[in-house]
């Protein structure tokens, strides 16, 4: 079984929450700004890099809103032969403190985008987005 460890960014801003575009050849959705985490980085670093990264936004971290962890069946996977996977999932509460909105060039999305909370639900969307929205509304309370 792989294991992947990953950190997201809920970044909620005048009613609208900044979403990146997953885009992996036939597969593709709506999620979370973030990414995997290197080797020896520490989760709240590489929340903010992938931000950066996919959306051109610099951002700060407020606080953590939870881990997620999932197990995803190999029938699930794009790639059947890797097995099934362990993703476990670090949401972060965020705030944008500088930057412009751009795309990123080269990576596993190509568009970033602010979308009204109240028109997510109209996407096509990955779980994440509505397991961090959850979490991020439950922290409000």
């Amino acid at each position: 079984m792989d294991i992947r460890v990953a950190a997201y960014g809920v970044i909620v801003r005048e009613g609208r929450v900044l979403l990146a575009h997953w885009n992996a050849g036939d597969h593709g959705g709506w999620t979370l700004p973030g990414g995997g985490i290197d080797p020896g980085e520490d989760p709240a670093d590489a929340a903010v890099r992938e931000i950066r990264e996919e959306t051109g936004y610099e951002a700060s971290l407020d606080r953590l809103l939870g881990v997620d962890s999932i197990v995803i069946p190999v029938q699930d996977r794009l790639s059947q032969a890797d097995g099934p996977l362990h993703a476990l999932r670090i949401i972060y509460a965020a705030t944008i403190v500088g930057g412009a909105l751009a795309h990123e060039a080269e990576g596993s999305t190509d568009e970033a985008r602010w979308v009204d909370l109240d028109e997510v639900a109209l996407l096509d969307r990955v779980g994440l987005v509505d397991l961090a929205l959850q979490l991020w509304r439950d922290a409000a309370d």
